[in-house]
């Protein structure tokens, strides 16, 4: 909204309007906002969550320090989400479709997790939403981003290609034209594609379409959108529930989570800069510079939760906030292209899912061959593994904020390490 306000007192020659035109400037901007928004209001949400009895209840694990946290209020999410729309709706440009994506995501997986917290609290359902809605809810997600990102006019990859008028020309399956000479004028072309980044490998990309490669060229194209759409809907689900699983300790899934977010914020700003695109060898997606001004409130966010949920929690972000801010990760990393980087951006996430998995999953087959199930884990997810192992809750925190920082590191040198 300021956004236009600003744009209109510009046309006008107020004196400093223009400055609203920097992407930079308004980043800055909203993540400010978000963390007046998220401080001011957060309190306020906690004590209105207090006086509602809206407490965790606590299943006893054996952990310590556990049995002290009942009590504590819960759907703390409501916090992040308030600080994530307001600063995108005052800040960005709403007919970006990025933008509104990203909008969508927000408030599409938020309510589910707000429902599943509902049920928790309010029903006594210690179970809350039905898994199948919830998958369900995932799966709905991602064939709206997928679906969007295939088909709309919106959605583009400007290349580069150099076609003079005497050399042969060949039709990609893209649809990009690109001349077999190498002299002559340079060139930019919007194209729709399916190819996305790949780390570690010298050409950096990678076609959903190579998947239907045994149906011919005549066909496969007509079928790559099935791949994608089947693809988005997997990581959605994926790193939401791997959110989701790793906010078990104070501060753990939204100081991780603003990490991934500030690795993100900076692949959307080199992705939608032509020059920092073309220097780095990468696609270059038109008007997802825009996703930065987002970025910085889902940063502000994180960090301004963080103010309140860090050890000693006052507030928790049941799954309104985790499956939403899981949720954002993926969407965003599959609209910037770099949604493959994710095993290694969100490693902290990926292990937690893991743990989890094998645990039951050898559990299951130990009880089938030898009639008693056996661990693999003292307990899972990870983080609960150390806890039984006697690390106190604010080193464990710590620790996987520092890999979580590492593997960002990582995730950020794969654009020149090839």
């Amino acid at each position: 909204m300021l956004y236009y306000l600003f744009n209109y007192l510009d046309q006008l020659d107020v004196p400093g309007a223009g400055v609203i035109q920097f992407i930079t400037f308004r980043a800055a901007m909203t993540i400010i906002t978000s963390l007046i928004i998220s401080m001011l209001f957060g309190k306020k949400i906690i004590r209105k969550l207090q006086r509602l009895q809206i407490g965790e209840e606590i299943r006893d694990l054996g952990l310590e320090g556990q049995m002290q946290k009942k009590g504590t209020p819960t759907m703390g999410g409501l916090i992040i989400l308030l600080s994530i729309i307001l600063p995108v709706l005052l800040w960005a440009k709403l007919d970006n479709i990025y933008v509104i994506l990203m909008l969508v995501t927000t408030i599409w997986l938020g309510t589910i997790g707000f429902l599943d917290d509902y049920i928790k609290v309010f029903k006594k359902n210690k179970k809350g939403l039905s898994g199948k809605f919830k998958i369900l809810g995932q799966v709905a997600l991602g064939l709206i981003v997928g679906l969007t990102l295939y088909f709309s006019e919106d959605v583009v990859v400007r290349v580069k290609t150099q076609t003079p008028a005497t050399a042969d020309q060949q039709v990609m399956g893209d649809n990009i034209t690109i001349s077999n000479c190498e002299d002559g004028d340079v060139q930019y072309h919007d194209v729709k594609t399916t190819r996305t980044t790949i780390p570690f490998v010298k050409g950096n990309e990678f076609n959903y379409v190579n998947f239907v490669n045994f149906l011919g060229d005549a066909v496969k194209y007509k079928f790559a959108w099935i791949i994608f759409v089947i693809a988005t809907i997997l990581i959605i689900t994926a790193v939401s529930n791997g959110a989701n699983l790793t906010d078990g300790l104070d501060g753990l899934a939204a100081g991780t989570s603003a990490i991934m977010g500030a690795t993100l914020g900076i692949l959307a700003y080199v992705s939608g800069n032509l020059i920092a695109a073309d220097y780095l060898h990468i696609m270059y997606i038109p008007h997802t510079g825009e996703l930065v001004v987002y970025m910085a409130a889902f940063i502000g966010a994180t960090i301004g939760f963080l103010w309140y949920n860090s050890y000693p929690a006052q507030v928790f972000m049941g799954d309104t906030g985790s499956l939403a801010i899981g949720g954002i990760i993926a969407v965003f990393a599959i609209i910037i292209k770099k949604e493959l980087l994710l095993p290694i951006l969100c490693g902290v996430f990926f292990m937690e899912s893991l743990s989890v998995i094998m645990q039951v999953t050898w559990f299951k087959y130990t009880k089938r061959k030898y009639g008693e199930g056996r661990r693999i884990f003292l307990m899972s997810p990870l983080h609960h593994h150390y806890q039984k192992k006697g690390y106190p809750e604010p080193k464990i925190v710590s620790r996987f904020w520092i890999v979580t920082l590492m593997l960002a590191v990582l995730a950020i040198i794969t654009l020149k390490l090839r």
